[in-house]
């Protein structure tokens, strides 16, 4: 029988990120330390929940999260969580894997609620004394004008889906007549809206870790995209530049790390999150946009190039963060 952990890596998902989270499987899956620990591909689908084993699959057994295996059952010690968008970043899993008492490499069921929700994280932000924009926070059941908005907020405005991520539904308002479409294109994402003021500045994002030693900052990336935003052809087709480590000084350097940093404690993350700015240069101060719990794993996503910058070969990274969860077991 092997002493070694066995490490549950979930994949797939509910929502239209489900595709982005099968591209994170790959690299993550071929950088999971195979000396160190015994891993089961479990894919989450809307149709079941799936252990993958040789392109053979069989149903995971909900009721306490385990699985056979030549006659035998595994009892999993930990769950690596590599889900974007629902359930696995939302916090609806983390809530499950809490019920059957199982440790993950992700924030808790409540930090990943709120961080989803684009508004309520943002107010909490400002709350825990963390610079963000101006915004509203619309829902479709209570429509309101364009000229309401721009009442209140001053143009140029970003509109976003308020729940979700990787940029999908999201648009940049430079001009009053183009508000109407930004708002419909965002609301045929989700029930709710977050409209918020344009920042100028220069565009940075850090990945923030807790490994056994504590809690770490990545390199900086800068994002220079060749759109006009960092949409969703940026982030995965190529539209954009990341240049890890970003080139700034040392004291913009370290304003955007001891930010990060505190939104991560603010936060009470785990695992790994990766946190946007922006850099107001009238200011001199960092401006947070928003954080995301299940940040890309690609081979060419920013954590895994920060990591790189960092020296870290990517299955030791993935090593600290579940040797952490493993901790909490």
């Amino acid at each position: 029988m092997s002493t070694k952990p066995n490490i549950a890596f979930v994949t797939g998902g509910y929502s239209g990120e489900a595709a982005i989270s099968y591209k994170s499987a790959v690299n993550i899956e071929k950088n999971l330390d195979p000396a160190r620990y015994n891993v089961y591909k479990i894919d989450i689908t809307p149709d079941g929940w799936f252990y993958i084993n040789s392109g053979d699959k069989q149903l995971v057994d909900r009721s306490n999260f385990t699985i056979q295996e030549n006659g035998q059952t595994v009892n999993f010690d930990a769950v690596f969580i590599g889900i974007h968008g629902t359930p696995g970043e939302d916090g609806k899993l983390q809530g499950y894997f809490d019920m059957v008492g199982l440790p993950y490499t992700s924030c808790d069921a409540a930090t990943s609620a709120l961080t989803m929700n684009k508004r309520y994280t943002v107010a909490v932000a400002a709350f825990g004394g963390i610079n963000v924009a101006n915004s509203l926070h619309l829902f479709k059941h209570t429509p309101v004008t364009a000229a309401t908005v721009l009442a209140q907020l001053s143009l140029p405005l970003f509109v976003k889906p308020n729940n979700g991520g990787s940029s999908i539904g999201m648009s940049k308002v430079n001009a009053a007549e183009e508000l109407p479409d930004a708002l419909e294109k965002a609301f045929k994402e989700d029930e709710q809206v977050l409209v918020e003021e344009f920042i100028s500045g220069r565009e940075f994002t850090v990945g923030v870790f807790k490994s056994i030693e504590g809690i770490r900052v990545l390199p900086i990336t800068e994002i220079i995209t060749h759109k006009e935003f960092f949409d969703y052809e940026a982030k995965y087709l190529g539209k954009s530049e990341e240049v890890t480590p970003a080139a700034i000084d040392a004291d913009m350097k370290e304003k955007i790390e001891s930010a990060a940093k505190k939104v991560y404690e603010l936060f009470n993350c785990r695992g790994v999150v990766r946190i946007d700015f922006i850099f107001n240069q009238a200011k001199q101060e960092p401006y947070m946009l928003e954080i995301n719990t299940v940040p890309g794993q690609t081979d060419a996503s920013v954590i895994p190039q920060q990591v790189r910058a960092l020296g870290w070969p990517l299955q030791n990274f993935y090593s600290a963060l579940l040797d952490e969860a493993l901790q909490r077991k």
